[in-house]
């Protein structure tokens, strides 16, 4: 290799006749002249890599060797012996490609603790460096991979709170739970019904006349009777009804088939289904215990102006609790046409007391309910308590005393509407936990003595007080007498709270 190297500037070599130089000679000559001064063979070994670049196009550059014998070299592909000049692309790679390497792209010198190889290339062809691992060197901890199960789906059914009814239940138990259902969704049903048929213009000619009679109407407060049905009262549909809890009905005394009585029903509960078994059907033989006795049972006026539920409470032998209704019951008819022989029903606490139901008490608004006395001092009827065992123990309710806002709101609208809605649940149809279905528990209806009352037509304010205090000791009696046998269960001890 000649000392005095070409001159490598175009217009040196212009002057000395020398055609341009390659890039690829251009490299060579740095190489060959930081190598001339080498006496140990390394110039033959230049000499001989720098052939194998000319037939290859590539270009190696040896980096000093480390102290531990490694050697590390940086390669370049596509380079020939053609004057290109690198575009700004190519540069750009060839930069991202040595930054992405950091361990290759190290300073002068820097020891490496691995061995470097060329094993992929990438979607452009271009060799892919990666450094090996040294020797020795453990491998980053892999995390826990124990199999981790998620819940089980629909596992909380098998804990359900709620009691589902059986399917091999017997039909005459499903017979009962009809018979229930029915009384109880009978104001909405027909009203329901009614409203339907109004939908249909055909059926418009006859709703129409027949909503007017319904509005004007005096039937549920005439006193004559004359649309009760004691066919439909002695059906076996009442007999299912009552069987259902079961309900069963007992007297104290026999009653004289010549006076007049006014029953007084306590306690209210929610819906007053022993009052209904004992004194609207047959179901449980009244007129067997009470023979020659006619007994009406007394229900809000308004019942009777919703179409189609008015015929349904006259033929069952209801009435209106109205004034004018009880005096023309207990004036009429009866053995002498003046009403001997005639009862009325009616539940004393009102809707007032039904905020009170709660199982396993008894809390009655009685204090101040003194119009019954009045009336019944007034027809000269003897008053007749009856107290209802396990009336309140059918249904749950909502506490009023635990949520006072509640209790305002049904008040008020008792007050307005003369009807209060509390708020209550029991089982359904086909579970024994939720729904409006009262609960299969015995309900026990005791009818007490009679109190003999002398008819006055203004009472004295003293009597109607002397009756009204022998009233509350008979129902007192009746309670202290068969509370250990009818009401076991009982939280409490009976109060009179209003």
């Amino acid at each position: 290799m000649s000392l005095n190297p070409e001159p490598s500037r175009p217009d040196e070599r212009a002057a000395h006749d020398l055609p341009p130089k390659s890039y690829a000679e251009a490299a060579e000559e740095p190489l060959e002249q930081s190598h001339a001064s080498q006496t140990d063979g390394t110039s033959e070994r230049v000499a001989d890599k720098v052939k194998n670049i000319r037939a290859n196009g590539r270009i190696a550059i040896p980096t000093p060797a480390p102290a531990d014998g490694d050697q590390q070299q940086f390669e370049g592909a596509g380079l020939d012996s053609s004057p290109k000049s690198p575009t700004r692309s190519h540069r750009r790679k060839v930069s991202l490609k040595s930054s992405s390497n950091g361990s290759i792209g190290r300073k002068h010198g820097e020891h490496i603790h691995g061995d470097a190889f060329e094993k992929h290339a990438d979607g452009n062809g271009h060799a892919l460096t990666s450094v090996k691992p040294a020797a020795g060197t453990k491998p980053l901890a892999r995390r826990d991979s124990t199999l981790q199960t998620g819940r089980q789906a629909g596992a909380g059914w098998s804990k359900s709170k709620i009691r589902w009814a059986p399917w091999n239940v017997p039909l005459q138990r499903r017979l009962q739970t009809v018979a229930v259902l029915m009384h109880t969704l009978s104001i909405a049903g027909l009203v329901s019904i009614f409203f339907f048929l109004c939908t249909i213009p055909l059926l418009w000619p006859i709703l129409l006349p027949y909503t007017l009679y319904v509005l004007f109407s005096n039937a549920g407060s005439s006193g004559e009777l004359s649309f009760r049905s004691e066919r439909w009262r002695r059906s076996s549909i009442w007999s299912a009804f009552a069987s259902y809890f079961p309900a069963r009905l007992h007297r104290s005394e026999e009653l004289e088939p010549t006076r007049k009585y006014v029953f007084g029903y306590h306690p209210h509960g929610i819906i007053s289904h022993g009052a209904f078994a004992a004194f609207a059907t047959e179901a449980l033989g009244f007129s067997n215990l009470f023979p020659g006795i006619t007994n009406t049972l007394l229900t809000l006026d308004g019942n009777f102006k919703l179409p189609l539920y008015r015929e349904y409470a006259l033929r069952m032998g209801l009435a209106s609790v109205s004034r004018d209704s009880c005096e023309n019951i207990l004036s009429k008819g009866g053995r002498n046409g003046e009403g001997m022989g005639r009862a009325i029903t009616i539940v004393v606490g009102g809707a007032r007391e039904s905020l009170e139901s709660k199982p396993g008490t008894n809390h009655f608004i009685l204090n101040r309910r003194q119009g019954f006395v009045k009336l019944a001092i007034r027809q000269g009827a003897d008053l007749v308590p009856v107290f209802g065992f396990g009336e309140n123990d059918i249904y749950e309710q909502l506490d009023p005393h635990a949520h006072p806002w509640i209790n305002k709101i049904q008040l008020l609208v008792k007050k307005v509407m003369g009807w209060t809605v509390p708020i209550f649940h029991a089982r359904g149809i086909f579970n024994y936990d939720v729904g409006m279905m009262p609960y299969r528990r015995p309900m026990n209806i005791v009818v007490g003595r009679p109190i003999r009352v002398v008819q006055d037509k203004t009472p004295d304010k003293d009597y109607v007080d002397q009756v009204h205090a022998e009233y509350m000791r008979e129902l007192q009696r009746v309670w202290d007498d068969h509370k250990d046998t009818f009401a076991k269960k009982r939280t409490e001890e009976m109060q009179i709270i209003e």
